[in-house]
């Protein structure tokens, strides 16, 4: 559905700003937490994520480092700069306003938060 890969396009960088702000990841590790904390709606193959993960690194959101693992294989590892937070608390300010237009509209039904 192209609306749904437009609606992704907007929401998947600042989705992988907050899973670096979290900790640092490899990019299958990374495309693993998005798809199962979004329950499967932010599901982003290679073709999609790597170039959103150099995109980001150009713009100096993020920065990446080669760690050798025991088995000698080397995994790319991300991680949020402060630049990275910054933009990220601007975003999800601009998505908390967007949802609160929706559920004003009623096209959403906000979730009750756990205490």
């Amino acid at each position: 559905m192209e609306v749904k890969r437009e609606l992704i396009r907007g929401a998947g960088p600042v989705a992988v700003l907050q899973m670096l702000k979290r900790r640092d990841m490899y990019g299958y590790e990374l495309a693993e937490a998005l798809s199962q904390r979004s329950d499967g709606v932010l599901a982003l193959g290679q073709s999609t994520l790597y170039p959103l993960l150099y995109n980001l690194e150009s713009k100096r959101y993020v920065e990446s480092r080669w760690v050798e693992l025991p088995s000698g294989r080397k995994r790319r590892y991300y991680r949020l700069t402060e630049r990275g937070a910054q933009v990220l608390e601007k975003r999800r300010a601009e998505w908390q306003e967007l949802f609160e237009a929706m559920v004003g509209l009623g096209l959403v039904t906000p979730i009750a938060q756990e205490g």
